[in-house]
């Protein structure tokens, strides 16, 4: 940015409406970070010299701190997910070092340290209230795993060891992110695309048409090809489904399972560093292992707790994945398939089996499923059980891509109590795959004014083609009800205190609950034949289809199931038992453990573990079982709502408003098992999950 710019025009320091994310360029961020820190760096010593033991005198202005960074680094932390660019990605991480320091000094301050433990001991406690009381506590928790109780060499290496692993996850997201961009399988055989949706090969036209090393001659069409076949989801996916051609499907699930394991983007030796790392930080803060210090923070009660659970659901499991196997098996033998069936067939021939016996493809379905009478849906469902109504902008928003919409949410009364942008479909060139919520703006006082909260929805849908709408899978609809549902925790909280509003302070194991809470409504007849129009004639998806859909939910439940908990376990097991300069490598333990809990052999070379980003670059790590856990609370929680009865309007809004009261309205502000105590009137059971997925 030319130094002569005056701040006053840098997007990324503008404190009132949206962020201008149409504005926000690479060349912003570090002479707004630079800014942002002389301004922060100050008002910290002034919080520590001036450190009241009260709410207001200590703990209002700690939030105050907060505000500007969610506005401006919040924004560029946003923006490299959706439109990450070399010049964005260089830009970030050059000020990522002393961000990540100055976060430290915050969480390392014995002044405030000791002031907070002020608060808690001193007749003021009881003055506050549960959210007040939940903050100060954690933020002791938070000070003493962010090394408050270290000093001199201790703390020093502790504040190294933070920076090194900020800086590795983001290299490992990167390397990751370019990998799957690095790879293409290039298809100009017809035959080769016989059996494809015809989604597919539109998704594998288009993919080509806007590839930079096309032919510049070459346009593709869906039905003449070239088809480019690409390693991010919304492609691999479906391509492992209706590939007949075996030798091409191994090739592109070999690449995708040594993705980021070989050459220029090779995250195979960060994987050792960043244990060590964590290792090393929990042996710092006393810790025996960084399992520990992850559950410090969590729900779950501890190690040996999880582990429990996971081979409960293991054990309930096992033979149903087995027999999974042996289903296929014999299918594919009758198909005259003579070779017995490896990974890259198994999702061929799963498909296969799965329309056989449920006789419907999911490329049946995608005509039902417009993304437009999907949001109709799942609006209309969210009012009938919340009482709450969405509506798009009418006004001009800040966007920072086209197909980017924002959202209103109102109340019962129509006041305003929130908004979100929904970014809809995949960018391969650009956003990070998978889905995620995350917050843009929370609740929090800003000047006695209660700022309302602004969820980010993103999301890796097949996107228009031609001149057809967005047509989704069924995956892709549960997926967006799941992401809603951690939106609606974020926006429809009623906690003023930033630190426990919306998601902030809900244990990461609880905070799965109100997504997979969601998903369950994608089963429920009226509402999902409520949303499924037929995007041209306008008919309802029919009720034999409907039942299918149903029926196939619990279709190889049992593999699923063993996934989630090989991934899981692997985390717990990486991050608790592991050796990083052992003998062993990390590929052995995943190995070990996908003895148990998956019904195929690993192969030699998969090379998985050096794409989990979860884990190695996300907030996952030694919490992958996170899902799982909040998956047994969401699914005893929608159980309340079956014992209600699900066609009864006004049990069904009843028991709404008590969950919204509860679980998304409280926030951090209470321990979750407290609020599911509250919400269910018992201690939660993993019976509802195994009976909703077919497994007891």
């Amino acid at each position: 940015m030319d130094q002569q710019q005056p701040l006053s025009d840098n997007p990324l320091l503008v404190l009132e409406g949206l962020p201008r994310f149409d504005e926000i360029e690479p060349e912003h961020i570090r002479p707004a970070v630079k800014s942002l820190l002389e301004q922060s760096e100050a008002s910290l010593r002034k919080i520590e010299s001036e450190a009241q033991p009260s709410w207001e005198g200590l703990m209002q202005p700690l939030e105050e701190l907060d505000y500007p960074w969610e506005r401006s680094w919040g924004s560029v932390g946003h923006l490299l997910g959706v439109r990450n660019t070399p010049e964005l990605r260089e830009a970030y991480e050059s000020v990522l070092p002393e961000i990540v320091a100055f976060s430290l000094s915050v969480r390392q301050s014995k002044p405030i340290y000791e002031a907070m433990k002020a608060i808690r001991d001193n007749g003021s406690w009881d003055q506050l209230n549960d959210a007040q009381k939940r903050i100060i506590e954690k933020r002791i928790l938070s000070a003493e795993l962010a090394g408050i109780g270290l000093s001199g060499d201790e703390l020093k290496r502790f504040n190294e060891i933070a920076t090194e692993l900020s800086q590795l996850s983001t290299r490992f997201a990167n390397n990751v992110l370019d990998a799957t961009k690095a790879y293409t399988l290039l298809i100009t055989d017809s035959k080769d695309v016989a059996g494809f949706p015809d989604s597919l090969k539109q998704l594998a036209a288009q993919s080509y048409n806007t590839w930079d090393d096309k032919d510049a001659d070459t346009e593709a069409t869906a039905d003449a090809g070239p088809w480019r076949i690409t390693l991010d989801f919304p492609c691999f996916g479906p391509f492992m489904q209706h590939c007949r051609n075996r030798i091409l499907r191994e090739q592109v699930y070999r690449a995708f399972i040594t993705r980021a394991s070989e050459g220029e983007y090779d995250n195979t030796s960060l994987i050792p560093q960043i244990l060590q790392l964590r290792q090393e930080k929990a042996k710092l803060l006393g810790y025996a292992n960084f399992a520990e210090v992850s559950l410090a923070e969590k729900m779950a009660p501890g190690i040996d707790a999880v582990l429990e659970m996971e081979e409960q659901l293991r054990s309930s499991s096992w033979d149903n994945g087995q027999q999974d196997l042996a289903d296929l098996q014999e299918y594919a033998k009758e198909q005259g398939e003579t070779e017995p069936i490896i990974q890259w067939d198994f999702a061929f021939w799963s498909e296969r089996l799965r329309e056989k016996r449920f006789s419907y493809t999911d490329e049946q379905l995608r005509p039902y499923f417009s993304l437009e009478k999907v949001l109709d849906g799942l609006f209309s469902l969210v009012n009938r059980i919340f009482g709450i109504t969405v509506t798009p902008a009418t006004e001009t928003v800040p966007l920072w891509n086209k197909d980017v919409r924002f959202f209103h949410i109102a109340d019962e009364a129509g006041k305003t109590i929130a908004g979100f942008y929904l970014d809809p479909y995949a960018r391969p060139a650009d956003k990070r795959g998978g889905a995620w919520m995350d917050d843009c703006l929370g609740r929090k006082l800003v000047n006695g004014e209660v700022q309302l909260p602004v969820a980010h929805l993103v999301c890796n849908s097949t996107p228009p083609v031609g001149d057809k709408p967005s047509l989704m899978t069924f995956r892709e609809v549960e997926t967006l009800f799941h992401e809603f549902g951690h939106g609606l925790q974020h926006m429809l909280t009623t906690i003023d205190e930033a630190d426990a509003a919306g998601i902030n302070g809900v244990e990461w194991d609880a905070v799965e609950l109100a997504s997979q809470f969601m998903e369950n409504w994608c089963y429920h007849k009226p509402t999902l034949l409520g949303m499924a129009k037929h995007y041209e004639t306008g008919e309802t998806l029919p009720d034999e289809l409907f039942e299918k859909i149903k029926a196939a939910r619990n279709f190889q439940a049992g593999t699923q199931m063993l996934r989630q908990i090989q991934f899981g376990v692997v985390d717990l097991k990486l991050h608790s038992e592991f050796d990083p300069a052992g003998e062993k490598s990390v590929f052995d333990v995943q190995r070990e453990i996908s003895q148990t809990t998956s019904v195929l052999p690993m192969l030699p070379e998969d090379r998985f573990l050096c794409s989990f980003q979860h884990i190695f670059a996300g907030g996952y790590a030694a919490g992958y079982f996170s899902y799982k856990w909040a998956e047994v609370l969401s699914a005893d929680a929608f159980s309340a709502f079956e014992e209600a009865g699900l066609d009864n309007e006004q049990a069904v809004a009843e028991t709404g408003r008590r969950f919204r009261d509860t679980i998304l309205a409280m926030g951090g502000s209470r321990h979750p098992m407290d609020l599911f105590k509250e919400f269910r009137g018992r201690e939660p059971s993993p019976e509802p999950l195994l009976r909703h997925t077919g497994l007891l």
